[in-house]
């Protein structure tokens, strides 16, 4: 699955990571703003690596979580998203808005690979200082990069340079900033 290989998500050891991950989303997700140990310590549980000052608004679901890397200073909103069957990196100073989704998992395009019930996963990064607008769609395999805007419900397909606006369906360059 890390490699970038065809795998069969219902392996056992597989299952028992995302049940893990859905327990501490579930406990994370029920607790309350005047509780920040209790959230900081889930989140130190739940995900690979935690910066400092990193606040995540619940709900907030993943599918392992140990495959999710954050660095200082990152604020995620309401409803995140994050299908992390590889690994996920998210940089200093990155906000995402609500209901941004990250897609690290995919399928095989071919339909009889399909019939398998193999499915893949590609690394996706968002590096420093960017800020991905709500209900944005961060496609399997992407790295935004440093100091760039994604516009809010823009879908994410390819690359996008660092020191950029990128709008839209699919995501473009429309301005350097």
């Amino acid at each position: 699955m890390l490699a970038g290989e065809l795998y069969d998500a219902a392996d056992p050891e597989l299952v028992q990571a995302r049940t893990r991950a859905r327990r501490l989303t579930r406990c994370f997700n029920a607790s309350h703003e005047d509780e920040p140990s209790l959230r900081a310590s889930l989140l130190g549980e739940l995900l690979g690596t935690v910066g400092t000052r990193v606040v995540i608004e619940p709900p907030f679901y993943c599918d392992y979580g140990s495959n999710i890397h954050l660095g200082d200073h990152v604020e995620i909103n309401f409803n995140c998203v994050v299908l992390d069957c590889t690994t996920v990196r998210i940089g200093d100073r990155v906000l995402l808005g609500p209901s941004v989704q990250i897609y690290a998992a995919h399928h095989p395009v071919n339909p009889r690979e399909r019939l398998r019930d193999l499915e893949l996963a590609s690394p996706v990064t968002i590096e420093e200082n960017a800020w991905i607008g709500g209900g944005a769609i961060i496609c399997p395999g992407v790295t935004i990069g440093a100091d760039t805007t994604i516009g809010a419900g823009s879908v994410v397909v390819r690359d996008i340079p660092s020191g950029v606006l990128a709008v839209g369906n699919p995501c473009r360059v429309v301005q350097r900033v």
